[in-house]
């Protein structure tokens, strides 16, 4: 029986492709605790975040099927 790779179950959740292949993620630290950040902290939390190189290499091997 031939093994095949699984996609990792966090990585699934947390990260998503762009339509050029580039990898986004949700800025964490907008949950709690937001009345110490200011607003302009806030507008920057809420864009999505793209990986750089290196990250993006290593979660491509964690999501194969993508």
């Amino acid at each position: 029986m031939v093994w095949k790779a699984k996609t990792h179950s966090g990585a699934k959740k947390r990260f998503s492709y762009t339509g050029n292949g580039k990898i986004k993620y949700q800025k964490n630290g907008r949950r709690h605790l937001l009345s110490t950040k200011n607003a302009k902290r806030h507008r920057r939390l809420r864009q999505a975040g793209l990986l750089a190189n290196g990250q993006e290499e290593m979660l491509r091997l964690m999501m194969p099927g993508k």
